[in-house]
């Protein structure tokens, strides 16, 4: 009953504030909102621009730096902006939310533009860019680092390592920093830290309607939950403090594998019984992860299993760990010791690396896992190499890809205490079926990402399917990115009413979509 009246209350709530995606609020300077919803960014310039710092701009389509702004990871149903404003200092963001807010005019926030769900595809409005916002301030007697909003994955990194510290990131440089955070936040050091979520100490937030707030376990304590898993659906973080940790290695190492096709039910044996060990992977086996990709520099005709394991410690300690894999005889290995913050670029994951790629239309799905399932891996790998033949279009940058990771950490935290509810998938599985955007294949491509998903569903009946939300494609009941557990829904559309009413955070897997 709970359940049902709180979402009947938000709905009405919604009704009564807002129609579509467009909030009515009031009306300002004799004008009602929905009539200033379509002010030109010459318009909006000149009203907002004076509120602004000197390092702030706002431009339109017309201006030369706007096709460089606009492209995105995800070219597939992209959000469709119709003015931009670059934030200089972060406390524009505020006023410049506040400004959309009282003139109707929605908003949605960029920092490294690899959001990948479809839901963006509802959004036409303002850009509000903070990729300039990339400060890193830490604080050694806390052992906590503030962080800006645009910070990247390799800037936090860099910056970091620096000092002495490192701290969890995601495993890819090219993203940015607190979009992951909010989601889970999966990637080295997870094994010793938690989810990025769990290193979460403070967070600045602008709300909806320009309102700022100090989230924590002191402050807004019942947001700082709904942030930790959730927190594209209720605002913009502005900065936030996080924990950070004396490096303890100066070094690590890398193995990179290329296995062929025939080689694939013995990798994946070998994984579970060596490294993934139901989620008992060992800790310095910091992170695992891998693809089927079609690579022509290895085979002009099959797709080829890639994979590589990142090892916290030098080359003689992985040994005992990696040797199985040399023993099923692949046909290339890549390896090497370096600092820290190159691992990405070691294990194919840096900016210029063809995951980061931007530009391309992708069709995703994913689903969490807690072991291989051989037969599935070797089902997916099928399909997966007679479609890239059926249409070779899709060959140049699609992906079948599993991350693993030691898990311990992550486990020994209590699921109640955030909003993600995911801490018993030991495999993320994620597939991006990728082209040059061309609506021709848009039906195959998808159709290809919902049969993988499907057969990885399938190798584990007895678990519910679950999608973590960085890498949901919007297409999922809510219940598989959320939760299941009826109470978590519940509270966040409870906390969806209190501090989001007007449903201004709706495009990044919505807990309340748009129609």
């Amino acid at each position: 009953m709970f359940y049902f009246i709180t979402l009947l209350t938000l709905i009405l709530t919604l009704l009564q504030s807002f129609g579509q995606a467009v909030p009515l609020t009031s009306c300002n300077d004799e004008y009602c909102v929905m009539s200033r919803a379509e002010l030109t960014p010459l318009e909006i310039q000149l009203e907002l621009g004076p509120q602004l710092c000197g390092s702030s701009y706002i431009f339109g389509p017309d201006d030369p730096r706007w096709p460089q702004r606009v492209i995105r990871f995800q070219e597939y149903m992209a959000p469709q902006f119709t003015v931009w404003v670059q934030i200089g200092c972060e406390d524009d963001i505020s006023t410049v939310v506040q400004y959309a807010y009282q003139n109707g005019i929605p908003f949605y926030t960029v920092n490294r533009a690899y959001g990948l769900p479809k839901s963006q595809g509802k959004f036409r409005g303002m850009a509000i860019d903070v990729q300039r916002l990339t400060d890193v301030v830490v604080d050694r007697e806390r052992q906590i680092a503030r962080v800006s909003a645009g910070t990247g994955t390799q800037d936090l990194i860099d910056t970091l390592w620096e000092e002495g510290y490192v701290t969890v990131t995601g495993a890819s440089s090219c993203a940015g920093i607190v979009g992951q955070a909010l989601g889970a936040g999966h990637g080295r050091y997870k094994t010793r830290y938690g989810l990025m979520l769990d290193n979460m100490v403070r967070l600045n937030v602008v709300l909806g309607n320009g309102t700022t707030l100090v989230v924590s376990d002191d402050s807004h304590e019942d947001l700082f939950w709904a942030m930790k898993g959730a927190g594209h659906n209720f605002g913009v973080v502005t900065s936030y403090e996080m924990k950070i940790y004396p490096h303890e290695e100066d070094t690590w190492y890398f193995r990179n594998y290329v296995f062929t096709q025939d080689k694939l039910e013995p990798f994946f044996e070998t994984l579970n019984k060596v490294v993934a060990r139901n989620g008992s992977q060992p800790v310095e086996m910091d992170v695992d992860f891998g693809h089927y990709e079609f690579n022509p520099l290895f085979s002009d005709t099959d797709v080829i299993l890639y994979w590589t394991f990142n090892y916290a410690g030098p080359q003689i300690d992985a040994e005992k760990y990696l040797a199985p894999f040399d023993a099923i005889g692949p046909i290339n290995i890549t390896d090497g010791t370096v600092p820290y913050p190159d691992m990405p670029l070691a294990s194919r994951n840096g900016n210029l690396d063809s995951t980061c790629a931007k530009g391309f239309a992708k069709k995703a799905s994913t689903v969490g896992l807690q072991v291989y399932n051989t037969s599935a891996c070797r089902q997916v790998y099928d399909l997966f190499d007679a479609r890239l033949k059926e249409y070779p279009e899709l060959r140049p940058a699609s992906f079948v890809l599993f991350e693993g990771y030691s898990n311990q950490a992550v486990k020994a935290i209590d699921p109640a205490t955030s909003a993600f509810p995911h801490r018993h998938d030991y495999v993320n599985q994620i597939t991006t079926i990728t082209h040059v955007p061309d609506p021709s294949l848009d039906a195959p491509a998808m159709q290809l990402a919902h049969d993988i998903r499907k057969l990885f569903i399938d190798g584990q009946p007895d678990r519910l399917p679950s999608a973590h939300v960085v890498y949901a494609f919007g297409d999922e009941p809510l219940e598989q990115v959320y939760g299941y557990e009826p109470w978590r829904l519940e509270k966040l559309w409870a906390l969806k009413a209190i501090y989001d009413p007007t449903n201004q955070f709706a495009y990044h897997v919505p807990l309340i979509p748009l129609e």
